[in-house]
């Protein structure tokens, strides 16, 4: 058992939370080291505290139970009190792993062929929460990546990494890019029409129940607060604000990707319907 704070992989735990280390991801609880395997991620090492364990053992039939027995190797055991150290107060209790993970790159994005395809690009999201979300609402409407600008936050942040619960695993998205760079890779693509960007406003913009959401889209969604930097918001062909009651005067940035990424799928569906 791992009874020493100064063990190597505490320190690797403890330097994966405060910042980026290329190509390794904290993974935290037996959902994502489920989703983790079913992906072909790697697993460098695992550690579990034997209160886990022995809970596994007693209910065979649980997901920790299932995870334990699709592991390569058995995960080295660790104090309770050492892993709680180095948890966040909403973190999974006693199972992590660190992981081994290509970064995405800009050429990783697919290009579709059909004129459907639909981006999000995060333009200084900074809050882990929020773009561990953003990522799983992406995922949801079947939109293809996340492409993410500078000064957002980093895709493997622990937190960003939970809350997209497996998303970051499964969905291709690239990060510190430019609008720029993904204009010219999409054109390399093969798409009848060109791509336009679409801007997300709080207000001032075409109102989304009335805006053409038709032919490839890239959807420029702000940071929290500021919203869409100048650059962004310059290069989008047309801004859309989402019509709120009352005297809200704002969504969160995730929750108003939610609502545009859903209203594209809902028309795109009743248009092929009318097809």
């Amino acid at each position: 058992m791992i009874t020493s704070a100064r063990n190597r992989w505490l320190k690797d735990i403890r330097r994966l939370r405060r910042s980026k280390d290329e190509g390794r991801w904290l993974l935290e609880g037996p959902h994502l080291l489920q989703e983790a395997l079913s992906t072909g991620v790697e697993l460098e090492v695992t550690l579990a505290t034997e209160e886990f364990l022995t809970a596994a053992a007693s209910y065979s039939g649980s997901e920790a139970a299932r995870v334990l027995r699709d592991l390569p190797r058995p995960p080295l055991c660790v104090d309770a009190a050492l892993l709680d150290d180095l948890a966040d107060a909403d973190s999974p209790k006693g199972l992590v792993a660190i992981a081994r993970r290509e970064p995405c790159r800009l050429a990783d994005i697919a290009v579709e062929h059909e004129d459907e395809s639909v981006y999000v690009f995060a333009d200084g999201l900074q809050d882990p929460g929020n773009l561990g979300a953003l990522v799983r609402v992406i995922e949801a409407a079947g939109a293809a990546g996340l492409l993410l600008g500078q000064g957002s936050c980093r895709l493997s942040h622990p937190r960003a990494v939970r809350a997209s619960a497996g998303s970051l695993l499964r969905l291709p998205a690239v990060e510190n890019v430019t609008a720029g760079e993904v204009d010219r890779h999409l054109s390399t693509g093969c798409l009848t029409r060109p791509t336009r960007w679409l801007g997300l406003a709080p207000r001032g913009g075409t109102d989304l129940y009335s805006a053409d959401l038709t032919g490839p889209l890239v959807l420029a969604v702000g940071g929290e607060g500021p919203g869409l930097g100048s650059p962004v918001a310059e290069r989008a062909d047309e801004l859309v604000t989402i019509p709120t009651a009352g005297r809200v005067e704002s969504l969160n940035a995730t929750v108003a990707a939610a609502v545009v990424l859903f209203e594209i799928a809902r028309r795109r569906r009743e248009e092929r319907k009318e097809c």
